[in-house]
């Protein structure tokens, strides 16, 4: 740790700020490119529901569905062990019902006793309504924390924090659309946390840096800047650390419910840390941040006597 308290974070800000333009461009590419692979809550698609007097082991379903076409169904475990929920993609002409007989025909032949709960479909107008709400639910809050930060600190560091919640955004959603990921609500949940998490990183940086252009003697913008980053280094990484092992444990004991949602939280986590420093900072030092920028404005008393 007292490595990173005499670091220069600064001095490698050119190699980072190309890097990270890299790595944007590049998940821009696979989005475009690519795609996202985008699940039920957003297509639409069949689900049905079994359950059974004994606990259902959730590979012994998969095995059952694997060289059909039903071999890409979400199966999770939904309430107890012995109930399963089953969701597939829609399968072109084919009618849900019909859908919903085969998936049980299936269950059925490789699971003890089992039993038809219910059988549902979610039509793609609702998964189109779902996505373009959730896209607007993200824009809604990068918007609202350049607002916030824009009358917090200065212009400059809500437009370079907004930049950086972007970069995060984006470069989560480029490993997902590489790896091909399924991306549904629990996804979207993990990016509006993610938004809240990087900004509250870039909201400390931001609040040591402003103390530290009002305090110090330094003239240099970026010896400031650095001076700061390394005030506050120990609790950016501690914060991140102990963070990051809560999600680590949800992605490996949480069960797949929640395994899409640590996992994106996860990268973000580690992209957020970063672009708090690598970011913020250097696009703030690229729009010429000086002392003038955090000057608390003299407010002139007037002599109302006669």
């Amino acid at each position: 740790m007292d490595a990173l308290h005499r670091f220069d974070f600064m001095g490698l800000r050119r190699t980072f700020g190309v890097l990270s333009i890299v790595l944007v461009l590049a998940s821009l590419g696979l989005l475009v490119g690519k795609g996202l692979n985008l699940g039920l809550d957003f297509t639409g698609g069949a689900l049905i529901e079994v359950s059974s007097p004994q606990d259902i082991v959730i590979q012994d379903a998969r095995n059952a569905l694997q060289g059909t076409p039903y071999d890409d169904a979400v199966i999770q475990h939904f309430g107890s062990a012995r109930d399963v929920v089953v969701r597939v993609a829609p399968k072109g002409d084919i009618g849900n019902d019909e859908v919903g007989l085969e998936l049980f025909a299936l269950l059925e032949g490789a699971l003890p006793e089992v039993e038809l709960r219910r059988v549902e479909f979610v039509g793609p107008q609702v998964g189109n309504e779902l996505r373009d709400q959730s896209g607007l639910a993200l824009l809604m809050a990068l918007g609202a924390m350049l607002i916030y930060i824009w009358f917090r600190f200065t212009n400059k560091f809500g437009v370079a924090a907004v930049v950086a919640l972007f970069h995060d955004v984006v470069i989560v959603l480029g490993v997902f659309s590489l790896f091909q990921w399924q991306v549904d609500l629990t996804v979207l949940a993990a990016l509006l946390a993610l938004i809240g998490y990087s900004i509250n990183d870039s909201i400390v940086v931001a609040d040591y840096v402003r103390d530290m252009f009002r305090t110090t003697r330094l003239n240099n913008p970026a010896e400031i800047v650095n001076s700061a980053i390394q005030l506050t280094i120990g609790r950016t990484v501690n914060t991140s650390l102990t963070t990051l092992l809560v999600v680590l444990a949800l992605q490996f004991f949480g069960g797949e419910a929640v395994h899409s949602f640590s996992l994106a939280l996860s990268i973000g986590i580690i992209v957020g840390t970063y672009s708090s420093i690598y970011i913020v900072c250097n696009l703030a030092l690229a729009m010429k941040l000086d002392k003038e920028d955090f000057i608390i404005p003299i407010v002139e008393e007037v002599d109302e006597a006669p």
